[in-house]
């Protein structure tokens, strides 16, 4: 595609060079870039994109879009290579990437899900009730990419950039795919992930703090702004009304299409509370859903699983769903890492779960301690160069809702993994509850599995669907469930533990 129709929608600052080239290929990344390739020199949080040009050109880049106060003529460049100064890069490389494309969103229905907690079980669900009504359906997430039961690839964030979003979306729209979920986070609205991308409707799931720092966000106010975009971009918007933050979008967007789920307030989707079961596998409860209530069951426990199915629920009205269709699709439905339940030997109940912030850890143990007939074990860390103040805090909500606390390592990348436990500890220390310190999270994790007794639950949040760990940029495998495996299977070889018959 010619560079002037590429950057047809971008709003260009200056340029210099013959525009009317064929360009093959677009990204960020110069270690990506190939022959006839555009790079888009971005400023990051800690290195300067022109930085990386002469390695762009190494690799095939024929033309650059560089940051606004760059000097095209300074740049050390090949004589009349094309060089574009843009006024946001970040939003540049979206706009190249939907016009190289051929824009895929407009070409079906395309679902943004955002919110503190809940996005990825929330899409999972969509995609499951979408596939009972007999669509095809993809999914771009923080776990994979699939179109319906194929996986496509992993994905190391919740949102990817934005050159490859649009080349998800192309694929999809090869493969016939009606409608594609895609997990917005904050960070995406803010980095311009997903501009120039057309949303039919846009989910939000609730708001807590979180992601409060120096390369994230400054304040609460930016971290809810920046959700809210999506649904200032959506042509519909469904909404949790009994977060007290979130139900403000109503007032905030009056002139929006907005459909409401809850629990405890009015709502187009509104579950009976008197009706909601939760046990250690499953949610039970009636939801009003086309003017009648509808008994609904789901395999994932925790009162947030009703907000999460509800929330589905409202979104999927917009496609015509049926009850039935809804039952079926959600009644066996199974996310990676979101309250999983790890089968093992000695018939432990051993639970992994993302969460990761005060309100997810709190809402873990909370629905843990309806269910659980013995101690509720917690094994956990928080990762490193991430919002610090939130430890205490985490501290104090597992010391007060856990029986006893393991603290061992997450994502520590480049902080001391120790430090972190330290200030994890301040918050557990006034509750008086039972805690022990061990850096290593295998050893954390077999400690807890040696103390653990029929009837206690352990509980083990941070990681979910993370396979890796990472530490000073490197990231190592490390899958929990094999991890918890194997520890077991020593435990039994060595006359530790006796497996179950």
């Amino acid at each position: 595609m010619l560079l002037n129709q590429l950057i047809s929608k971008v709003e260009v600052i200056n340029k210099v060079g013959d525009l009317n080239l064929d360009i093959t290929n677009i990204h960020s990344d110069s270690r990506k870039i190939k022959e006839g390739g555009l790079f888009v020199a971005i400023n990051g949080f800690s290195k300067n994109g022109i930085e990386f040009i002469p390695d762009a050109i190494k690799n095939g880049a024929k033309a650059l879009i560089v940051e606004p106060d760059v000097d095209l003529n300074s740049l050390n460049i090949p004589e009349n290579m094309p060089a574009i100064s843009v006024k946001n890069t970040r939003k540049a490389l979206a706009e190249t990437a939907c016009e190289f494309y051929d824009n895929p969103s407009k070409k079906l229905k395309l679902i943004g899900i955002t919110g503190t907690k809940g996005k990825t079980t929330t899409t999972f669900m969509v995609k499951s009730i979408l596939e009972a009504h007999g669509l095809n359906v993809g999914l771009i997430g923080s776990i994979a990419v699939y179109i319906n039961d194929e996986k496509i690839e992993d994905t190391d964030r919740t949102t990817p950039e934005s050159i490859e979003i649009q080349k998800h979306l192309a694929t999809m729209v090869e493969r016939n795919v009606d409608v594609a979920i895609i997990e917005v986070s904050s960070q995406a609205m803010k980095l311009d992930r997903v501009a120039g991308s057309q949303f039919d409707i846009g989910l939000f799931t609730n708001l807590t703090e979180d992601h409060i720092s120096p390369k994230e966000h400054p304040n609460m106010e930016d971290y809810f702004n920046c959700k809210l975009k999506l649904l200032k971009e959506s042509k519909h918007a469904v909404i949790n009304n009994d977060d007290e933050t979130v139900r403000k979008v109503k007032e905030l967007l009056p002139e929006k299409d907005i459909r409401t789920f809850a629990i405890d307030n009015p709502a187009d989707f509104k579950v009976n509370p008197n009706t909601v079961v939760i046990t250690d596998s499953y949610i039970d409860f009636s939801i009003l859903f086309n003017g009648k209530e509808e008994k609904i069951e789901a395999s994932i426990p925790g009162r947030f699983s009703i907000y999460n199915a509800a929330g589905a629920i409202a979104v999927c009205s917009y496609f015509g769903v049926t009850a039935d269709e809804i039952r079926l699709a959600l009644k066996d439905l199974k996310v990676l890492g979101r309250s999983e339940l790890v089968p093992n030997k000695l018939g432990l109940t051993i639970m992994i779960d993302y969460a990761h912030t005060p309100s997810s850890l709190e809402s873990i143990l909370k629905a843990v301690n309806t269910y659980a007939k013995g101690k509720v074990i917690c094994a956990w860390g928080v990762g490193g160069d991430r919002d610090a103040a939130k430890r205490p805090v985490m501290g104090e909500i597992s010391g007060r809702l856990a029986d006893f606390t393991v603290l061992m390592s997450d994502q520590v990348r480049t902080e001391d993994p120790l430090k972190i436990l330290k200030e994890i500890e301040v918050g557990i220390i006034p509750t008086g509850k039972p805690y022990k310190i061990i850096v290593d999270r295998t050893e954390g994790i077999r400690y807890a599995i040696s103390i653990a007794k029929p009837g206690d639950i352990i509980v083990i949040p941070g990681l979910g669907h993370d396979l890796y760990l990472e530490r000073n940029g490197v990231k190592y495998p490390y899958d929990e469930r094999k991890v918890i495996a194997k520890l077991i299977d020593e435990m039994i070889e060595s006359g530790e533990r006796t497996p179950i018959k």
